[in-house]
């Protein structure tokens, strides 16, 4: 255990609460401008920085939607570099790849609820709010939604199977060739990350029913947490839930609907470009990959309102995600600096 806001050194690493999600990157951001400022540099294009708070909480307060609903004109940018790309290592100390994140999948909350007349527990009947629920979730789990690719993702399938060398790789590359080889489905769905990056999923995340202990219950709500591909709404898979479900009673109703939905930017050569040259000054050999976030960022925000943003390489972390939220969150020390100058001279390189 360690001081959570305290900057410590240790082993290699630097710990801090938030310093690989985001502080880091933030950091350098700064840190970028006040060497364009000291080295007399002045870009040809505008360079702008917004650091921005509530991507955990934006139920409360996000920074980036209130830029982009509010003060728009502050933020105006053909596109955005933002965290969500980056490298890996294999938590020995090698670097595999590095990767850009182009694009994520839409966040949807469903609010499913069952609703009873009840009764007393001591007259038990199988008509059960509680097990009407039960019933759906479990169809819910079971459900498997198709197989699908985007440009992106079929780019990550055949470069990072072809970088791994093993029966994983070779299923990965088999797939992105052919997307109906049942085999190399199989082998890739054993990948908890491949298989999400490859289809819609829904999960059930928090579950609530019944009002009393000797009462049967006339309500129980549970909460199904989607994530969605992009290129379908959330209103579709509404729809999908429900068929999936076959239960009437079960009302499905979207539990956020003020949410913008994230848009895939496109594979621009004059901004991949870049990042792939500097990825081979900084980190040759490496590949470099494509790929669409299954979690979420605030590059949503930006996306919606016409600025395509991309998760940059750099810094990297490790496979068991360096602690990131945690009293124990860190960052390899050399990733934090290479990290840093790779970013500084691919902002100078995109501003030219």
């Amino acid at each position: 255990m360690r001081e959570p806001y305290k900057l410590i050194e240790e082993g290699g690493y630097y710990y801090a609460r938030g310093i690989a999600d985001d502080k880091m990157m933030a950091a350098t951001w700064a840190d970028t401008l006040i060497r364009f400022k000291q080295g007399g540099y002045t870009p040809a294009r505008t360079v702008k920085m917004a650091l921005t708070c509530g991507e955990e909480t934006d139920t409360a307060f996000n920074g980036a939607q209130y830029l982009a609903d509010h003060k728009r004109e502050l933020i105006d940018a053909a596109f955005a570099l933002n965290e969500g790309g980056g490298g890996d290592t294999d938590g020995k100390g090698r670097l595999l790849s590095q990767s850009i994140q182009v694009g994520e999948k839409i966040y949807q909350d469903y609010t499913l609820v069952a609703t009873n007349p009840g009764g007393h527990s001591s007259m038990p009947v199988r008509d059960n709010a509680i097990y009407a629920m039960s019933a759906a979730l479990l169809k819910l789990r079971d459900h498997e939604f198709p197989l699908e690719f985007s440009d992106t993702t079929r780019m990550f399938f055949e470069r990072a199977g072809a970088a791994r060398k093993d029966a994983m790789g070779d299923a990965m590359v088999a797939l992105a060739r052919n997307p109906r080889d049942a085999k190399a489905e199989a082998q890739v769905n054993t990948d908890k990350g491949y298989h999400s990056m490859l289809r819609t999923t829904c999960v059930a995340t928090m579950i609530d029913g019944g009002h009393a202990r000797n009462a049967l219950p006339q309500k129980a709500t549970a909460n199904v947490n989607c994530r969605i591909f992009p290129g379908h709404e959330p209103a579709e898979i509404q729809q999908q839930l429900a068929a999936v479900i076959g239960d009437p009673s079960i009302s499905i109703d979207l539990a956020r609907k003020d949410k913008p939905l994230a848009k895939m930017p496109a594979l621009d050569p004059a901004i991949i470009g870049p990042m792939e040259k500097l990825s081979e000054k900084y980190f040759p050999g490496l590949p470099v990959i494509p790929s669409m976030s299954t979690g979420a960022t605030d590059g949503l925000y930006l996306s919606a309102v016409g600025i395509p943003t991309y998760g940059v390489p750099g810094a990297w972390g490790d496979p068991d995600g360096n602690g990131v939220h945690g009293l124990n969150e860190r960052l390899e020390v050399r990733s934090v600096y290479i990290g840093r100058d790779y970013l500084y001279d691919l902002v100078k390189a995109l501003a030219e």
